[in-house]
Order: structure tokens, then sequence, then C-alpha cells
């Protein structure tokens, strides 16, 4: 039997610090909806602003000119392990990953810091800030500043800017009939971390969660340049049933998914299977669940892992047919090892089946 992933030197392990992790703190989508439906729409009364919060779609996106415009986000959460340089590290990733999604560059981040001072050592705090700077300085940008506060619960993230040619803006809405899905990362972030807080994860476990995490997508700035691809998002909070179903909704399409063909990190389906997976999974699938439609056959843990939340995952990319093999070879090419054909989009209602 290997040995559990020891939590750092530090006196408290910051995942006992809150009441959630990753990206499985979000608001459930449905509870988000509601929300939002409160919200007047602005996009119209902003010719300039391309991407607003009309289709869910992953930053906002403002045209300056016929030549530049800029990708806008924000994204922090409570940590999703102990270790506060990983827990900065993922929470930049997850970040910067919104504008890739877009099919931007980023440019520049400002650190979004709340933490408990006087329960975190500050020399965990400081690694949780180096682990985000180390991300930035990965992709290439600087964090220029930033807020923080003093909150009862650690959070962390960055608000994130970048910049895309306005023709180039890849939105989760404008996908086409006859549009195959590709899925950039595996599945299982969610149902790891679940089993780190339950001290059922091992050290290969522990580093393949870690691994995937901290992979910034930058393959989207430049899959953006392919006129083949026509929608991206990222896979996080609502799992790829939820991210998927979004593009469904947002070009009126059925999503067809092949269960058979998703790459999945290791141990995670024996976990859901022994009962290790996190409680943002039901909130999922209350939220959207009528909305999708399961085929007979699929294994017991297919729903589970399906609405598993999953921190900073991978790019899900709606392209055509004949751009597939260059979208794989430009994923292969920058180390997504795991990319592949997952699906299709077709006529018909704007919901998700997966077979």
């Amino acid at each position: 039997m290997t040995d559990p992933v020891v939590a750092p030197s530090a006196a408290v392990r910051l995942t006992s610090l809150s009441h959630g992790g990753g990206c499985g703190c979000k608001i459930a989508p449905g509870v988000l909806s509601a929300l939002l439906a409160r919200s007047t729409p602005i996009t119209a009364a902003f010719p300039n602003l391309l991407v607003g919060t009309e289709t869910a779609d992953d930053a906002a996106v403002y045209k300056l000119n016929d030549e530049l415009a800029i990708v806008a986000t924000t994204d922090f959460f409570m940590p999703i392990v102990d270790d506060p340089y990983d827990f900065g590290r993922i929470a930049a990733t997850n970040a910067l990953s919104d504008v890739y999604a877009m099919g931007g560059k980023p440019i520049l981040a400002l650190a979004l810091v709340g933490m408990p001072i006087n329960v975190l050592p500050h020399d965990v705090i400081a690694a949780v800030l180096r682990g985000g700077e180390d991300v930035c300085a990965a992709a290439g940008i600087p964090v220029a500043g930033g807020h923080s506060i003093d909150s009862v619960e650690p959070i962390y993230g960055l608000a994130a800017i970048g910049v895309v040619h306005p023709d180039r803006v890849k939105r989760n809405a404008s996908a086409r009939a006859g549009d195959v899905l590709v899925l950039g990362k595996p599945l299982g972030v969610g149902v790891l971390s679940a089993a780190l807080k339950k001290d059922r994860l091992d050290a290969a476990g522990y580093r393949a969660m870690v691994d995937a995490a901290t992979k910034l997508n930058t393959p989207g700035a430049t899959l953006a340049t392919l006129d083949g691809v026509h929608a991206m998002t990222d896979v996080t909070g609502f799992g790829l049933l939820g991210h998927t179903l979004e593009i469904a909704r947002g070009a009126g399409l059925t999503a067809c998914v092949r269960y058979a063909d998703l790459p999945f990190l290791p141990g995670v389906e024996a976990f859901v299977a022994d009962g290790v997976f996190t409680g943002a999974s039901g909130r999922n699938w209350t939220s959207y669940g009528e909305g999708v439609t399961l085929g007979a056959g699929l294994p017991s843990v297919a729903q589970t892992l399906l609405t598993d939340p999953q921190t900073s995952g991978g790019l899900l990319i709606a392209c055509s047919p004949d751009t597939v093999a260059e979208v794989l070879a430009i994923m292969h090419a920058d180390g997504f090892a795991d990319a592949r054909v997952i699906g299709e989009l077709d006529a018909g209602p704007a919901r998700v089946e997966v077979v």
C-alpha cells in the first residue's frame, strides 16, 4: 500500500481552513443562472463589448479597434491542496486559462489575495504568492499588482488581462452542426482532491493531479488562428457535462459525447466506485441534469465523473472535421498527450447526449 500525501510542515492544513476547494467552490450553475437572470443585459448598450455575460462565456472581450481587443477575466478560490506553492500555481493556471479559452494571449495579471493573517504563517502565504508568480512568469507575463484582505478562509487567484484580434475571438456559443468535440486534458481533478482531503491520495496520484492542474492551456491562442476552430471553452467547476451543455445551448445544437473515448486521471473511477467524490458533482447534476441524456449501459460512476468539478481543466474545442488533425497536432506538440476527440455536435435540441 502506498503512503498518503503528507501535509506540508505548516501548523494548519490549508484545506482544513476552507469549506470547499478549487473550482468546486463555484456557486452551483442553477443558482448562478437565477442570480444573473436579475441582471440587465449590457452588450447592446456597449457596441464594442464583443463578449459579455449572455452565454456564460469564459471572459469578457472589449474591442479597442479593428486589430485589437482586450480579454478580461478573474478567477479565485479556496485551497484544493495543502502545499501553498502548489495552491498558488493551480489557482494562477486556472485564472489564465480563461484568456486562452477565448483565443487570447495573456499580457498581465493582478493578484487577488484573502488570507487569515493570524492563522497562517507568513512564509506559507508568501509561498502561495510565489506559486502564482512562477506560473505567470512561465506564461511570459508579470503579476503587476493586486489587492489583499484579511479573510477567514484562504483565497487566492488572479484578475487576468489578455489581447486577441477581434476576428479571432472564440466564443463558447459559436459551434456549428457537424463540428467535432476535442478535449485537451483528462478528467478527475475533483475526485482526486476529495481523495486528498480524506488522506487517501498517494504521491503518484497527487503529482498527476497537480501536473494536470498546472499545465497552461497555451494552445488556445494558436488554435484561435485556425478558421476551422469555431468555439472553445475550458472545463472547470461545472464539469464536462456543464460546459458541454453551455456550448450546445449557445449554438442551439445537440452534443453527443462518447464515454468510452474520455480520458481520465489514474485511479478516479475506482475512487468514485468507493464513494470518494465532491459534493459539487451532485449540485452540478441537480442544476443541469434535465439537459442531459445518459445512455443505457454506462458504468455506475459515469454521472459523477461527468459532473466532477475540474480545477484548471482542459480546453473543450468545437472544430470542423477537416481541422481535427491540425488541432490534435497542435495540442500534442505542446505536451497535451491526452488530447482527443470525444464527440460531435449535430442539429437538434440544445442538450447533451452521452453514449
